[in-house]
C-alpha cells in the first residue's frame, strides 16, 4: 500500500510539472521576470559593468578561420540558440497549416486578415515618424507580436476571455510570426552570397528528399540541418531562417495510423491482462514487460516526428532559450541624460506603432473583411471584446527586439529601440488587460 502511495505521489508530481511547463501563462511570466532582471542588472552600479561585459565575451566555436569563431555570447544566443526558437515556431506554423486553425480558408481567413492589418498599420505609423530619417530601416520592429506574453496575459484573465478569442489570438500570432520571418528573410539580411545560398538549397533538397522518402529517424536530419544553419550563417540571409526551413522538412504524418494504433493496442492490452500474475509486478513478469515496450513503441510511432519535437522542445524554448534571450537583450540602461531619446522619432514610431497600429490594424481589417463577407467573426463575440483582445497584439517583445538588433548598426539606436519596445509592450499589456476586464463587466452587467 505504501509502495502504491509513493508511486501515486510521483505520478502527481510529474503531472503537475507537465501542466506547468505546457501552460500558456508560465512562459510569459518567466519572460517578464527575466526582462525585469535584465533591466535591473543593467542599471545597478554594482552589476552594470559585469552584466555588459559578460554578454560581450568572445566565445570560440568550430575551426579557426571557418567563421564560427570570435562571436560574443549575445551573438551566439541571437544567431545560434534563436535558431531553435525559430525551428519550434516553424513546427507550430506547419501544424496549424496542416491540421489547425489555418488548415482551411474559412478558418484561416480572419487570422490572416488580422495579421496583415496588424503588420501594415504599425509599419505605416512608424514610417510616418521616420521616413527619410536615420531610423527608417526600423519599420519592421512594431509589426511583430510576442505570442508568449500575449497568451500569458489572456491566461491570467481566465474565463473573462472566451475560448474562441484565445484560439483566434493564437492563430493570429502564428501568422504574425510567419510574417516576421518573411520580413527578416527579405529585408533584414545582409549582402547575399549566392554560392553559399546554392549550397544551402542543395542541402535543403536533401532534407526534403528524406521527408518524401518517409525517413522518420531524426538522427538522419541532424547533420544536414547543422550544415544548412552554417551555410545560412555565411549566406547573408539571417541564420535563424534555417530553423524555419528545417522545420518544414520534418515529417508531419505518423508512421502508424489511428486505426492501426487502436487495433494493436487493444490486442496488446488483452495479452497483457492474460499474462497478469497476482503479487508479481511488471519488473518480474517478462511477458508483460515486453507488451508494455511494444505499446510504448506503437504509441511513439502513432505521433508524428514534428509533433514529438514540438512537444519536447516547448520546455527548452520557453524556460531556457527565450528567458536567456530576454536576459541578454532586454538590459536597457535607464539614464536620465538619455530620457530624451524616448520622445525621438524612432521611439515614438515604435511606441505608437505597437500600442495604436497593432490593435487598429487587427480590428479594422478584421471588421472590413467580415463586413464584406470574406471572413466570419467568432460566434458570440462582441466587437468591443475583439478590440480589447487586439490590444494585446501590441506586445512585441521577443520578435520586436530581435528585429531591432538586425535593423540598426548603431548600438545607441538598438538600445533606444529596445527601451521603446519594452515600454510599449508593458503599456499594451496593461491596456489589453484593462479593456478585456471592462468588456467582461459590460457583458455581465449590461445597461
Amino acid at each position: 500500500m505504501q509502495h502504491f502511495k509513493r508511486h501515486r505521489r510521483l505520478y502527481r508530481f510529474f503531472m503537475r510539472r507537465n501542466r506547468f511547463t505546457h501552460s500558456q501563462w508560465a512562459g510569459g511570466t518567466i519572460l517578464l521576470v527575466c526582462a525585469l532582471v535584465a533591466i535591473l542588472l543593467a542599471n545597478l552600479d554594482a552589476t552594470r559593468e559585469l552584466y555588459h561585459r559578460f554578454w560581450q565575451q568572445k566565445v570560440t566555436l568550430g575551426v579557426e578561420g571557418f567563421g564560427l569563431s570570435n562571436r560574443t555570447v549575445e551573438e551566439w544566443i541571437n544567431d545560434g540558440l534563436m535558431v531553435v526558437f525559430f525551428f519550434a515556431v516553424g513546427l507550430e506554423i506547419k501544424r496549424e497549416i496542416i491540421a489547425g486553425q489555418l488548415s482551411t480558408l474559412k478558418q484561416a481567413g480572419l487570422p490572416i486578415a488580422a495579421a496583415v492589418g496588424g503588420m501594415l498599420f504599425p509599419a505605416l505609423i512608424y514610417l510616418a515618424f521616420n521616413i527619410g530619417g536615420p531610423a527608417e530601416s526600423g519599420w519592421g520592429i512594431p509589426t511583430a507580436t510576442d505570442i508568449a506574453f500575449a497568451l500569458g496575459v489572456l491566461s491570467l484573465l481566465g474565463d473573462r476571455v472566451p475560448l474562441s478569442m484565445k484560439v483566434f489570438l493564437t492563430a493570429l500570432a502564428i501568422v504574425d510570426d510567419l510574417g516576421a520571418i518573411l520580413l527578416i528573410a527579405l529585408f533584414y539580411s545582409s549582402h547575399i552570397d549566392w554560392g553559399m545560398l546554392t549550397a544551402a538549397a542543395v542541402t535543403f533538397s536533401f532534407l526534403f528528399m528524406l521527408n518524401r522518402l518517409k525517413v522518420y529517424r531524426m538522427k538522419y536530419y541532424i547533420l544536414p540541418s547543422l550544415l544548412l544553419w552554417i551555410l545560412f550563417l555565411h549566406s547573408g540571409i539571417h541564420a535563424t531562417i534555417a530553423g524555419v526551413i528545417v522545420a518544414m522538412t520534418i515529417p508531419s504524418t505518423p508512421r502508424y495510423s489511428k486505426k492501426y494504433f487502436i487495433y494493436k493496442v487493444k490486442n496488446l492490452y488483452k495479452a497483457f491482462v492474460y499474462e497478469d500474475r497476482k503479487e508479481v509486478e511488471v519488473l518480474g513478469n517478462e511477458k508483460q514487460h515486453e507488451y508494455l515496450q511494444a505499446i510504448r513503441l506503437i504509441s511513439r510511432n502513432a505521433i508524428s516526428p514534428s509533433q514529438r519535437l514540438e512537444y519536447a522542445l516547448h520546455p527548452t524554448v520557453t524556460f531556457f532559450i527565450m528567458p536567456l534571450f530576454a536576459l541578454a537583450n532586454a538590459g536597457v540602461e535607464i539614464d536620465t541624460a538619455r530620457l530624451g531619446t524616448l520622445v525621438s522619432a524612432q521611439s515614438l514610431g515604435i511606441f505608437f506603432g505597437l500600442i495604436l497600429g497593432k490593435p487598429l490594424g487587427i480590428f479594422l481589417l478584421s471588421r472590413f473583411t467580415v463586413r464584406l463577407g470574406w471572413c466570419v467573426k467568432p460566434a458570440g463575440i462582441s466587437w468591443m471584446t475583439f478590440l480589447a483582445v487586439a490590444c494585446l497584439g501590441g506586445i512585441g517583445f521577443t520578435m520586436s527586439i530581435f528585429i531591432d538588433t538586425l535593423a540598426f548598426d548603431d548600438p545607441a539606436m538598438v538600445s533606444t529601440g529596445k527601451a521603446a519596445i519594452l515600454l510599449a509592450s508593458f503599456t499594451a499589456g496593461f491596456i489589453g488587460w484593462l479593456m478585456i476586464t471592462l468588456a467582461s463587466k459590460l457583458k455581465t452587467h449590461p445597461r
